[in-house]
């Protein structure tokens, strides 16, 4: 694997780390000159499963994706990370291995520090333990949720799920969600536990139901009111 790219340490690259929101400047600055600061262009391995590496990184610019695989060659999608957000603390904070493969999905720079340095920091500063344990109860529900989806739910009704997930966060305008660009159907595969083929199924019969548009490489969500009350009655929520 080609190597990632060295990138000069920045306390400015750190202000826009949400963990990192209510640390102060000069704090800041002293992080920056312990974090190892680099580059991974698109496709390239930032994280290996099971690897050894404990550090706690910090997403500067760019976006990655969590994945493991099976046995048998089948990709299971845990999440997208977005610049800003953070990743690792969970090696950082047990010992243990890591449980997912990262890759950068865009040129991404990244900031890492050390298991020491990470639980200095929330020693230290109450607002990071609080964003750390913010994170970790978000973690417990969200796959409360997947785990209630996947035993419950068919795959309809998960790509549904997915797709209304995927419309809140592209964001919702006068009851509309563009979601650009449009998400490969393996990539949602990989998120709903299901086939890439099942996927197009199932976004074709959206279409033909009116609950999906493709326009110009994006998926619209025309009447998203209508698609969340389609998730909640499937849920029974309603």
């Amino acid at each position: 694997m080609e190597q990632a790219k060295g990138v000069p340490p920045s306390a400015l690259g750190l202000r826009n780390v949400k963990l990192l929101a209510g640390v102060d400047a000069q704090s800041l600055e002293a992080l920056a000159q312990q974090c190892r600061w680099r580059r991974f262009t698109h496709g390239q391995r930032v994280v290996s499963r099971e690897a050894q590496d404990r550090d706690v990184y910090l997403i500067i610019a760019g976006r990655v994706r969590a994945t493991a695989f099976s046995a048998a060659g089948r990709q299971v999608t845990y999440r997208d990370i977005r610049a800003g957000d953070w990743f690792g603390d969970l090696a950082a904070i047990d010992g243990r291995a890591r449980s997912a493969d990262i890759e950068a999905l865009d040129d991404t720079v990244v900031a890492s520090m050390s298991p020491t340095v990470f639980r200095q920091l929330v020693h230290e500063h109450p607002s990071v333990c609080d964003c750390v344990l913010d994170r970790l109860v978000g973690l417990v529900r969200d796959l409360t949720d997947r785990i209630f989806d996947f035993s419950t739910l068919g795959v309809q009704n998960r790509v549904h799920t997915e797709l209304l997930r995927l419309a809140h966060e592209a964001g919702v305008s006068g009851n509309v969600a563009r979601i650009q660009p449009a998400p490969k159907h393996a990539d949602i595969a990989g998120k709903v536990s299901t086939y890439r083929e099942q996927v197009t199924r199932e976004l074709s019969a959206m279409v033909k139901r009116g609950l999906l548009q493709r326009d110009s490489g994006a998926l619209v969500i025309p009447d998203v009111a209508r698609l969340e009350r389609i998730v909640a009655e499937i849920r029974g929520i309603a």
